[in-house]
């Protein structure tokens, strides 16, 4: 082989051992990647008091029968009874919602024999706040022995957790702004926002009472949270 076919053997076997070596460190081949910029993450919260405006209740009626059918027949009437008090009271058939029938047998002290049946009936009513302690009066005066409640709400609970989102928004801006200015940076837009928390009502008891049975409606906090990244620059 003459001198000129021996140097193109060598560069070729230079352009190969190359293109190897470019396949075996592709990370050679790439160009650099900017790394980030600084960023800050901040938790913000906010909270929004409202004085509740509705109240549920649970209303029940537990009677005994020496049969089972006679102690079902027996709770369905006083049951009927408690309904028709609630809705002349002024509560809507929609508010009145059945929870719970029950029937079980009673039994003798060595539980061997069976002395009779006793029955229950539940149902739940929501009403207006101010109507609350009369709804009690009804229930009771028209046979319900069993009452659980009240449970307060709010019924504007959706706008009021907005407002308590906003304000953990500007709660959250101020805590980056601090954080920027002792870090000796500018603070920039919002890269990623994220909701936490709920709008479950925190009571906090206080003034307010129904006509008849007293209720305290007191006043609640609705809560929220927000997780915030903001860009920043220094």
């Amino acid at each position: 082989m003459n001198r000129l076919g021996k140097i193109l053997l060598l560069a070729g076997v230079l352009l190969v051992a190359a293109a190897v070596a470019g396949v075996a460190q592709p990370h050679l081949g790439r160009s650099a990647t900017a790394s980030p910029g600084p960023t800050i993450t901040v938790t913000g919260n906010g909270t929004v008091h409202a004085t509740p405006d509705r109240a549920s209740f649970d209303f029940g009626v537990t009677t005994n029968g020496s049969t089972a059918a006679e102690a079902l027949s027996r709770n369905s009437t006083e049951a009927r009874a408690i309904v028709d008090a609630l809705k002349r009271a002024g509560v809507d058939a929609s508010d009145v919602q059945t929870t719970q029938v029950s029937l079980w047998p009673q039994t003798s002290s060595n539980g061997t024999e069976i002395t009779g049946y006793q029955a229950s009936n539940s149902v739940q009513v929501t009403a207006q706040l101010g109507k609350s302690g009369d709804l009690v009066d009804a229930a009771v005066g028209a046979g319900a022995n069993n009452v659980d409640g009240p449970n307060l709400d709010t019924t504007d609970k959706s706008s009021l957790y907005d407002e308590a989102l906003k304000q953990a928004l500007g709660d959250a801006k101020g805590k980056a702004q601090a954080i920027a200015e002792a870090a000796g940076l500018t603070l920039g837009s919002v890269l990623k926002a994220q909701e936490g928390g709920d709008a479950t009502p925190v009571p906090m008891y206080a003034q307010a009472t129904a006509r008849a049975v007293p209720i305290e409606a007191g006043t609640q906090e609705i809560q929220a949270s927000v997780t915030v990244t903001y860009a920043a620059t220094g």
